[in-house]
């Protein structure tokens, strides 16, 4: 059998012996970095989170040399990046503002985990991404596109992918309502808090159709985690096979976007949950509901407000732009109007306490209304005949009552009559 050397100590079975390392003395100990430089070193991450491994190794030299009798020796720059690595001292942003801070306290004070939902489409994720490839349009105007896309967190199927020229409302409810038509109502939606997403429009579409809203905390891309991968295969699978492609218009990114996704992406194992997404979306189980019909999805993505009508003219104002009220909701002083800021060619009058539409209305047209012609008025009241006979009491009760008790009180009336025929006046 073989002998163990110097350098190792000789272990093994029945068959033989197996040469192996020895273990150091020092396994585990610091040599090269005191307890008081680590105090200066742990000081200084704490005032500086910002710097980088070079600066940190830089200023604690300068520290040593001031005092070498303290501090002794100065570590050299790689034993420095393997103790701050081990004391889990990354580098980080310095926090400009309120919820910049909060998400740095909670990623120091709360431990991140990954998660997945137990039926498809009781969870999607949804998020905007610049894209690196630029596009030109028509006018030879080139603009950095937009990807927006819908990602099911179990199965990890694109509900939808579409590439905008602008990231806002008016697309996000374009994108989210092809998602629905395409794979159902899901039970929860998570997002970022951008803009678009905190949009009335996008909120109020969310609770009309049972969609729980779970937004991320401010600057945490990382609880989105699954979003953030996927613009991974974006950039380094697509759009890297158009990097020959001179002239990409929105459209020819749009097409090979859906055939990359439809053709290659779905159906390829994904390494999160080793099959592809369409096999585990069949598999399922599934919450997903019915999509309800175009026109209750445009009614639903609006914002909500209350308006008075103007008794002028049976109008209402909203953004600006006057809309007229159909006669027969004429006697409503207050109305509630639903609406999208980015088409104000129509409106919903809405009513909240039945959810049901009352009247589509559209804005004033001066230039229809000048011919002068004029609709009746829709069911006209009917004018109330006098019921009784012809000789009931012309006072009302109320006066009659009055006169009753003046003349009971015996006093003589507080005036004096005169008599106002034409021979004395």
């Amino acid at each position: 059998p073989a002998c163990a050397g110097s350098g190792g100590i000789a272990s093994g079975g029945v068959s033989g012996y197996i040469l192996t390392s020895r273990a150091r003395n020092d396994r585990g100990a610091r040599r090269a970095l005191g307890d008081r430089l680590l105090d200066a070193l742990r000081d200084q991450y704490i005032r500086y989170p910002s710097w980088t491994v070079k600066l940190h190794a830089i200023n604690l030299a300068a520290l040593a040399r001031s005092r070498p009798e303290v501090y002794g020796k100065p570590p050299s720059y790689s034993t420095l990046r393997r103790v701050m690595r081990r004391q889990g001292w990354d580098r980080q942003r310095r926090p400009k503002t309120e919820g910049q801070q909060r998400a740095v306290a909670r990623l120091a004070s709360r431990e991140v985990r990954g998660f997945e939902a137990t039926h498809v489409h009781a969870l999607w994720h949804l998020d905007f991404h610049d894209g690196s490839h630029r596009v030109v349009d028509a006018d030879g105007t080139w603009h950095t596109p937009h990807l927006l896309a819908f990602i099911d967190d179990r199965s990890r199927v694109c509900c939808h992918i579409q590439w905008y020229l602008a990231e806002d409302a008016d697309r996000l409810v374009h994108g989210v309502v092809q998602a629905i038509l395409k794979r159902g109502l899901p039970r929860a939606i998570m997002h970022d808090n951008g803009s678009a997403m905190r949009s009335a429009e996008f909120q109020q579409g969310l609770t009309d159709l049972g969609i729980t809203p779970q937004p991320t905390l401010a600057y945490s891309p990382y609880q989105n985690g699954k979003q953030e991968t996927f613009w991974g295969l974006v950039e380094g699978r697509l759009v890297a096979m158009l990097e020959r492609v001179d002239r990409l218009d929105l459209a020819t990114l749009n097409r090979a976007t859906q055939a990359w996704v439809e053709g290659e992406y779905h159906r390829e194992v994904h390494d999160g949950i080793g099959v592809t997404p369409l096999d585990r979306l069949t598999v399922g189980p599934s919450v997903a509901r019915e999509a309800p019909t175009i026109d209750k999805l445009r009614l639903a993505f609006t914002q909500q407000v209350r308006r008075r009508q103007r008794r002028s003219d049976g109008t209402v104002s909203v953004e600006g732009v006057r809309f007229e009220v159909p006669s027969h909701l004429r006697t409503l002083a207050d109305l509630t109007v639903r609406y999208r800021r980015w088409d104000l060619s129509e409106a919903w009058l809405f009513d909240p306490r039945t959810q049901a539409v009352l009247a589509r209305v559209v804005p004033v047209d001066p230039i229809r209304n000048a011919d002068r012609r004029r609709k009746p008025l829709a069911e006209p009241s009917p004018v109330p005949e006098l019921l009784g006979s012809g000789d009931a009491d012309p006072f009302p009760p109320r006066l009659r009552e009055l006169m009753e008790a003046y003349a009971a009180d015996g006093l003589p009336p507080a005036f004096l009559p005169r008599d106002e025929t034409p021979e004395t006046r």
